[in-house]
Parts: C-alpha cells; sequence; structure tokens
C-alpha cells in the first residue's frame, strides 16, 4: 500500500477538518484516534475522500503508514497530554522523524519539547493553526517554529492546505523551536483586544444609544464596506442580526455576558511584561473577560452601587458613528501595534529573527484577525522591520485622522460610565508613546527617596541621588 505523506494523531473537530483539508488537496495521510471508534466513524463519513485516508487502529499501524521522515500532527489538548503522546509514539519512531504540536500550547513548552528531542535523533515542530473550524478544514493561516530541515519535509503539505490571499499562501516558516507557538500566542492577544474593542463599542451603541442588536448589526456591515473590513466585524454583524430559534428575539440577547477564556490572552500579557513592552489594549482585554466572569458580582454591585447617568446624548447622531467608527480603527491600529513590538522583543530575546512583514502577510486570510489592513502593516514592516507600526508613514498619518474620534469615544463613554477599558488603554498607549517628556522622572524621585535607588539627570551629572534628607544629600 503506497504510504501516507503525512499523518495525524487526535479526530476531534479540529483534527478531523485538518484530515479532510489535507486529503482533498490531494495529499495522502495515516490517521489515528485513541478511540478506534472515533477512527472508523471518521473515515465512514470520509466519503470521496476515503481514498486518500488510512486509518489505523494502533500507534504501530499509523507509525508505519507513513513515509520516512514522517511528519506527525498531534492534534489533541494542550499541555500534559501532548507530552503523553510523544511518550507513546517514540518506541515506533526513527531518526528524522518530526512530531507537530498544531494545538494552542504554551510556546515554552514548546521549547522544551524541541530541547528534550534535540539529541534523541527525532524532532518536534510547533505549529500554530488559526481559523478555527472553519479554516481547519478550508484553509487556516500557519506559522511554523522548528528546524528548517523540518519545515522542509512539510512545506509542501503545509502550502497546499493553508489559506491563500490572491494566490500567496498564508503559511510561513518562523523561526527554531518555540517561534511559531509564540506567533500564534500574540496572534489571539491581538484578538482578544480586537473582539474587547468592538464589544465596547457595541456597548455603547446598545447602552449609550439605545439601538437594537438588528440596527447594530446594519452599522457593523456599513463599516465592514470601508477600513473595518475584517473578519471580526463581517462575523459581528452576522452574529447581530442572527434570531434565536426559540424565543424569536435576537440571539445575542439570549447570551449571558461571561466570556471563556483558554489562556493564549493571558501568556500574550505575561511574555510582554516579562520582556518589558506595554501591551495595554491586550492587558485590558484579559481583564475585561475577567471581570465579565464575576457576573454575580458584578449584579450585586449594580445594585449597591447604581448605574451614572447617561452623557447628554450625541445631536447628530450620523457624525457619531462616524466617530465609532475611527475610535475603533484607532484603537486596533493600537493592539496590532502593542503585539508587533511584543514579537519583536521576543525575536530578540530568543534569538528568532522573527520576520514580520511575513507575519502580516500570513495573516491576511484564514486567521481569526484578518484584515484589510494587514496588506498596509505588511507594505510598513518591509520598508522598516524594527519600527512601532504607529510611527511608519501610513499608521502615523492614519492615527492623526483617527485620534480626534477616539478622543471624543472614550470622553462620552467615561461620561456614561459605560466600560470601555481596551478604547481607554489604546488612547492612553499612544497618548504615552508620542510624549517625549513624561513623568516618570517624579516617580524615580520617589523610589531613590524611600530605596536609594538612584537616577539619571538630564545634564549629564554624576550625582545619582537626591537631597531627600535620607543620608544622601551630596551638597
Amino acid at each position: 500500500m503506497e504510504q501516507a505523506e503525512i499523518g495525524l494523531i487526535g479526530l476531534g473537530v479540529m483534527g478531523s477538518n485538518l484530515s479532510l483539508n489535507i486529503a482533498e488537496k490531494g495529499n495522502r495521510i495515516a490517521v489515528f484516534n485513541r478511540s478506534p471508534e472515533a477512527t472508523r466513524k471518521f473515515f465512514a463519513e470520509a466519503g470521496d475522500l476515503q481514498g486518500q485516508i488510512v486509518p489505523c487502529e494502533t500507534l504501530e499501524q499509523f507509525v508505519a503508514s507513513i513515509r520516512p521522515p514522517r511528519p506527525i500532527i498531534i492534534m489533541i489538548k494542550a499541555g500534559d497530554p501532548v507530552d503523553q503522546q510523544m511518550e507513546a509514539l517514540k518506541p515506533y519512531l526513527s531518526a528524522g522523524d518530526i512530531m507537530i504540536d498544531a494545538g494552542n500550547a504554551n510556546f515554552r513548552d514548546t521549547m522544551r519539547r524541541f530541547d528534550t528531542l534535540k539529541d534523541s535523533g527525532l524532532t518536534f515542530i510547533g505549529m500554530g493553526v488559526s481559523g478555527g473550524e472553519e479554516g481547519a478544514r478550508h484553509g487556516p493561516s500557519i506559522m511554523v517554529g522548528g528546524t528548517q530541515e523540518s519545515w522542509k519535509r512539510v512545506e509542501k503539505v503545509l502550502t497546499s492546505i493553508s489559506a491563500k490571499f490572491n494566490d500567496d499562501p498564508c503559511v510561513a516558516w518562523l523561526g527554531e523551536n518555540g517561534a511559531g507557538h509564540f506567533v500564534k500566542t500574540i496572534h489571539n492577544g491581538i484578538e482578544y483586544a480586537d473582539m474587547q474593542m468592538i464589544a465596547e463599542i457595541y456597548g455603547i451603541l446598545r447602552d449609550g444609544l439605545g439601538m437594537s442588536a438588528q440596527e447594530i448589526g446594519e452599522v457593523f456591515g456599513r463599516w465592514n464596506k470601508g477600513r473595518l473590513n475584517s473578519y471580526l466585524i463581517e462575523i459581528t454583524e452576522k452574529v447581530l442580526k442572527a434570531s434565536d430559534p426559540v424565543t424569536g428575539k435576537p440571539m445575542v440577547d439570549m447570551i449571558v455576558d461571561r466570556a471563556g477564556q483558554k489562556g493564549t490572552g493571558k501568556w500574550s500579557v505575561i511574555e510582554a511584561q516579562n520582556m518589558g513592552v506595554a501591551a495595554t489594549a491586550i492587558e485590558a482585554a484579559v481583564a475585561g473577560r475577567i471581570l465579565s466572569s464575576q457576573k454575580g458580582e458584578r449584579e450585586a454591585a449594580e445594585k449597591i452601587l447604581g448605574l451614572p447617568a447617561l452623557a447628554e446624548a450625541p445631536k447628530d447622531r450620523e457624525a457619531f458613528l462616524a466617530d465609532l467608527e475611527n475610535a475603533l480603527l484607532a484603537a486596533k491600529i493600537g493592539a496590532y501595534a502593542q503585539g508587533f513590538a511584543v514579537m519583536s522583543a521576543a525575536s530578540t530575546e530568543f534569538g528568532w529573527n522573527l520576520p514580520m512583514p511575513t507575519i502580516a502577510r500570513i495573516w491576511r486570510a484564514g486567521c481569526i484577525i484578518r484584515s484589510q489592513f494587514l496588506d498596509e502593516i505588511t507594505s510598513a514592516f518591509t520598508r522598516d522591520p524594527d519600527v512601532n507600526l504607529i510611527v511608519t508613514p501610513a499608521f502615523a498619518q492614519m492615527v492623526k485622522e483617527t485620534d480626534g474620534a477616539l478622543r471624543r469615544v472614550v470622553s462620552y463613554a467615561v461620561l456614561s460610565g459605560l466600560p470601555a477599558p481596551a478604547l481607554s488603554s489604546a488612547l492612553a498607549y499612544f497618548d504615552a508613546y508620542r510624549r517625549g517628556r513624561g513623568t516618570a522622572n517624579l516617580i524615580q524621585a520617589q523610589r531613590d527617596f524611600f530605596g536609594a535607588h538612584g537616577f539619571e539627570r538630564v545634564d549629564g551629572l554624576d550625582r545619582p541621588h537626591g537631597p531627600w534628607g535620607s543620608g544622601l544629600n551630596q551638597d
């Protein structure tokens, strides 16, 4: 029997869809699931693609079905289950074989696994896959981290299944060990911020302007035809216009306002802080989800504290809607700028040499944060990959054009008591980043006063402490 070009373990929704995508693109694939019944069911439902699929019920049969060096995608729950699956596979593998974790793994686990296999003859790829179920089935954005040699073994298959933007495949090798999973983590951090900002705009339209879900959906539909054109804006319109088949009410109004999270947003914030990079919009989005989970406390607090009165409604509603559109654009730019700044710092920290234009390029289709201006981000970083996005010529102009709108929207939200933490944090980030003389001199004076931490002087004199009466008076 002809051997498979690649193997996949884990036939859950994502694994099944990715397997069908691989088979549909003309690649023979061996599949295995811990439950043989799941493997049989998957194969039975594969229809015309059965000829490209080798269903296996033992690991030994599975490994023997793949052409060496064997690339094996592991598509199971992140964490310990991946380590356990790797250990179970090892006895059947040969030198040069490649284990590929395609889940939402913590990149530090990926680096550990890569190092563990370094002298074993086996190797590892950490592969970020974005696009959800639909992307896995029809074309995701794929971020690969591992050796160049292992990348070359899987490049043909992964290129064939990836999303395409004007025929350009949205897949790339980004660097050694954890590079792919780190980029996927930051992708998800930006996604958190983007979703939070959209939700804040929705809150202003719903609670500030009193608009219905259908009306708000119409607004997002219009915005999706302009500079905000993106997957998240597109699905927001669809979500808001959908009706609950049980009650007939807007579906969104029947959903409890308590958001879940799986860890990638939190990891983005932790790594940003570890590397000393301000990622305030992502931090605000993670905090927003945490606060959303405390629904009982929020309801109790509302009874005790009440809600502030709304600010005076904007007299020109259409002008305010235009402000909301521009404010969302400005805030999104801030979130993307922060995400790319974190990746730039990580590239230096871990010696990855992450290709910023390439990252923007492979996010243009297939992934959750795909949007119209990723083309412009690609161009901006092609000209200068080491600069903060908001000071590149194209984006600096966009920030200048939308800055006033963001200020007016945040002001209205604050005066009305409508929470807008991500929009506010983006505005504060712009204001802090653009101000040559800030207020940290006072913080340094305070630190020196109570802890003798020292400071730099503007005149360059070598007198690193102040006359605070703490025994350090140098006069």
